[in-house]
């Protein structure tokens, strides 16, 4: 089984309330490596906070789509704050 970055931000927080954790678009350049080895060049990405307005721990990441299809909730659903 390959590591899955999307699903372990899942499992931490489903230990939140729905309510106590929000998305931040942070506007800054970024790369990461996808499963091929490849790295991808992104302008933007997002991170996740908790409801004291601290970074929750691994919750960084750039595809805010694939963040939804893993909640299994629709992109507009999520609490982004621009």
């Amino acid at each position: 089984m390959t590591f899955n970055h999307y699903a372990r931000m899942k499992h931490i927080l489903a230990h939140y309330s729905k309510n106590d954790w929000v998305i931040k678009r942070i506007n800054k350049p970024t790369t990461a490596q996808n499963f091929k080895g490849e790295t991808v060049h992104f302008t933007h990405y997002y991170r996740i906070y908790d409801g004291d307005d601290m970074p929750i721990k691994y919750c960084k990441f750039q595809q805010i789509e694939r963040l939804a299809a893993t909640l299994e909730v629709p992109f507009e659903a999520l609490p982004i704050i621009e």
